[in-house]
């Protein structure tokens, strides 16, 4: 890796070079206010360059930029001709051109951006902008063949940069001068064409050649990364770095980088324009990061944390440690996340044109039931547990593969358990203790065993309600109220149990209709009676006073003999259970709701054996001791207190994860002080970041940036820069804001990293 000091101009003019912006970089995305400081800066330069007065002219520094070069090779005389041609054409002299010799071999490079194309192409759209202002035709062609244009560039028109693949079609239209199309780059484009014909109004003095001049004084230093990977840094980690000061990348920007980032440019336009977008991010759009947090939960079988920006870097270098560990390649790893991209937009997507099964009739049952699960009911906790189950029906493994039939009494269980836990008010814990459940995925298809054999020996909190809760509960509760988001579409499954028909509950059509109406009326005073101020107060939203109907009420009705007449129209079976009560009183409402909850209950059933019994596990695991490098550590540690860390027999007591982590650490390097040396040459790879364990200087300069970090860092005794004596430069500190999920998978690197096996590192928790 090198760094070299170029101006915008020098950096353009290299004819020798054609810029790739990557395509799957964030498309350009500079606003008003951005363009206006670019145009300041210019501006400045200008104002310097007219005070004659002014010795030492204007400068700005334009940032950085990281690029990688791709070598090939032309003749030397084709390109210095070229490299004068264009002064040539700008002046009209020739005198540069004379002399030159054939015919020795010059490097053609092809430079990939790798950080910095926001600065970059700004700069080219103001060119471009400039170009478009400027009214003779010499200049104009000095500004295309200099900056936008390069001659030798085998790719589309010799377009000197080639954008990501969202700008690409309106950066070309605006080289060629073509239609614009709509978009930021021609917003910018118009903008800054607009900022330069004011100026020079304003100022009639001001030249083409004066904003030149302020481009070659716009300075920026190129970080050039070696082209072989053992030679210098990767550009994946260079790339995390510079944008981990920046808004931070999400859990798709960074997994899709590190696939594509270390490829040749050729191979990465072919995978991210012919694979990467169109078969990931367009199928699953906005959902990629969950889709690939979803993915991991599956995998480990552990819970993950929801996606924030907090976070993203953990689950990042949690995906690096398992990419690492399962897969030899980059094709490899794209080839498995296809076939569960497949899969994982069957469960997020409304409706798809996809056969899930080959039965016609099966088709319609999975979709419904994915779409009640994932959209209806919207449970996150099964998108990795159900990946599993649609993995083993489409792929199967080792001779093991779910049939139809058996998926559907799976989903159905779900959706019995999940609505279940609705009406009572419950969705605790469910993440953490189902995804736990997806490493028993083979073993529960091997053996056939009933889902509900697992979610009925589930914790407390977790639990799959009986028939006994949810009739104590629907008895008493504001099921309207309470439910309301969930009340069509229960309404709507009971309609269809009783009908045997399929009824489309979400149409608008269907509705969910109030008996005894919000206001009542005289007549319902009187049907009601004495008591009707407390009946209505009680049991208006009650299930007994509620009907699933296709029939619309604009209004409330007068009476019950009105909603009776109405309702004879409905060709829904929910009507007969009010149809033929002759009036609307406390005894109707109750018959009606005892009637409910039995159909709800055969809608969403149990079996027999279930239906009363307690259907949760009663003995609590005492088993506390663990290994950070057991299968289920994560699981483990997650939500729980340690209180002991034993290594090597040596026994010290532990209150937080962070006394986990900072003691484990002090042990291995007190027992092999040269292990400090190794574990910071590899923190990136052992601990997740470059600056896990920073000396004091580096914190401090941190510090002044950013007060939170603070709490941060911490030294091997514990304790914050603040709590120590003697502090100095050589004062090593380490960082510890983590999860427990975070401490378990550095701890197991670590151990790796130094021969360490399970039984030398136990972890006690709190019971």
């Amino acid at each position: 890796m090198k760094t070299e000091a170029y101006s915008i101009n020098d950096l353009l003019a290299k004819t020798h070079t054609t810029f790739f912006i990557p395509p799957f970089q964030r498309s350009y995305a500079w606003g008003k206010q951005e363009i206006e400081r670019f145009f300041s800066d210019i501006t400045k330069i200008i104002d310097s360059e007219l005070d004659f007065t002014q010795v030492n002219k204007q400068e700005h520094f334009f940032g950085t930029l990281v690029v990688k070069e791709e070598l090939s090779y032309a003749p030397r005389q084709s390109i210095l001709k070229n490299l004068f041609s264009g002064f040539k054409k700008f002046t009209g002299s020739d005198s540069l051109t004379k002399n030159i010799k054939d015919e020795k071999y010059e490097v053609i490079s092809k430079t990939i951006i790798v950080d910095g194309q926001q600065r970059l192409t700004t700069a080219l759209i103001f060119l471009i902008a400039l170009r478009d202002t400027e009214k003779e035709i010499k200049k104009k062609n000095y500004i295309t063949d200099t900056y936008l244009i390069n001659p030798f560039s085998s790719f589309e028109y010799k377009i000197k940069l080639k954008q990501v693949t969202k700008d690409w079609e309106a950066y070309k239209a605006l080289i060629m001068d073509e239609n614009p199309y709509p978009g930021i780059i021609t917003s910018a484009y118009n903008f800054l064409k607009k900022l330069i014909q004011e100026l020079k109004r304003n100022n009639p003095s001001i030249t083409t050649e004066h904003f030149l001049t302020a481009i070659k004084r716009f300075n920026v230093a190129v970080i050039f990364l070696d082209e072989a990977p053992n030679k210098g840094e990767d550009p994946q980690v260079i790339f995390e770095t510079l944008n981990s000061l920046g808004k931070p990348l999400s859990l798709s920007d960074l997994i899709r980088n590190f696939v594509l980032l270390k490829l040749q440019s050729e191979k990465q336009n072919y995978i991210y324009e012919k694979i990467w977008y169109p078969k990931i991010e367009d199928i699953i759009k906005e959902n990629t990061s969950e889709f690939f947090r979803d993915y991991l939960q599956y995998k480990i079988s552990a819970h993950l944390k929801v996606i924030s920006d907090n976070n993203t870097k953990e689950l990042y270098q949690l995906f690096k440690s398992f990419f690492y560990k399962h897969f030899l390649n980059i094709d490899n790893f794209i080839t498995e996340i296809l076939k569960y991209v497949k899969l994982y937009k069957w469960i997020i997507t409304e409706s798809f044109n996809d056969n899930i099964s080959d039965n016609i009739q099966n088709d319609k049952i999975i979709k419904e039931l994915l779409r009640n699960i994932f959209i209806d009911i919207k449970s996150q906790a099964f998108k990795p547990f159900v990946l599993g189950l649609l993995e083993y029906h489409q792929y199967g493994e080792n001779d093991i593969k779910l049939t139809d039939e058996q998926l559907i009494s799976m989903l159905e269980t779900i959706r019995t358990y999940l609505i279940r836990r609705r009406i009572l008010g419950l969705n605790n814990s469910e993440n953490k203790h189902i995804i736990s459940k997806c490493k028993l995925i083979q073993e529960i298809i091997k053996n056939n065993t009933p889902v509900i054999d697992i979610l009925t020996k589930m914790p407390y909190d977790v639990r799959f309600p009986n028939d006994l809760e949810l009739k104590e509960a629907l008895t008493n509760m504001n099921f309207y109220e309470e439910l309301k988001k969930y009340s069509k579409f229960i309404l709507g499954k009971i309609e269809e149990n009783n009908s045997n028909a399929r009824i489309n509950f979400r149409e608008k059509h269907f509705n969910v209709v109030h008996i005894m109406p919000l206001e009542l009326s005289r007549v319902w005073k009187n049907d009601l009676g004495d008591d009707y101020e407390i009946i209505h107060k009680e049991y208006l939203h009650n299930i007994g006073n509620l009907i699933f109907t296709d029939i619309a009420f604009e209004k409330d009705y007068k009476s019950f003999q009105d909603l009776k007449q109405k309702l004879q129209k409905s060709k829904l079976f929910s009507k007969n259970d009010i149809i033929t009560k002759d009036k609307w009183d406390l005894e109707s409402i109750l018959d009606h709701q005892k009637n409910m909850i039995k159909w709800l209950l055969n809608t969403f059933p149990l079996p027999e054996n279930f239906r009363k019994s307690n259907n949760w596990i009663t003995q609590i695991d005492r088993n506390v001791w663990f290994s950070p490098q057991d299968d289920d550590a994560s699981e483990r540690a997650e939500g729980n207190k340690p209180t002991e860390l034993r290594i090597l027999n040596v026994s010290i007591e532990v209150k937080t994860w962070q006394d986990v982590y900072l003691n484990f650490l002090k042990f291995i390097i007190d027992n092999q002080p040269s292990n400090l040396s190794i574990i910071i040459e590899n923190q990136q790879e052992l601990l997740g970041r470059n600056d896990a364990i920073i000396k004091w200087p580096d914190l401090k300069e941190k510090i002044e940036n950013n007060k939170e970090l603070i709490n941060r860092y911490k030294t091997l005794d514990i304790k914050t820069y603040d709590k120590i004596d003697n502090l100095n430069d050589d004062t090593l500190f380490f960082h510890t804001n983590m999860s427990a999920n975070m401490c378990m998978l550095r701890i197991s690197n670590i151990m790796n990293k130094f021969y360490l096996d399970s039984d030398s590192v136990k972890i006690k928790l709190k019971k």
